[in-house]
């Protein structure tokens, strides 16, 4: 669980968004997206498969079983 909200804050900060930003694109509340990258609750799959996409990131990655950023094809 750790993993996941580091890497979720990593790669909002390096795309320059905001967590209001990611919610928007999430269509969760704010404070739910606080709550991912506070570690109190982890993504639904299919809010994780999103935030992959977005980052364009593989999952393996996004949840901590890769340090490869990149999807296999």
């Amino acid at each position: 669980m750790i993993i996941v909200r580091e890497r979720l804050k990593l790669l909002r900060k390096e795309k320059k968004l905001t967590q209001v930003q990611v919610a928007e694109f999430l269509k969760v509340t704010p404070r739910a997206y606080q709550y991912y990258e506070g570690g109190s609750h982890i993504p639904e799959l299919p809010n994780l498969v999103a935030l992959a996409d977005f980052y364009d990131v593989s999952m393996d990655y996004l949840i901590g079983r890769s340090e490869t950023r990149e999807r296999q094809p």
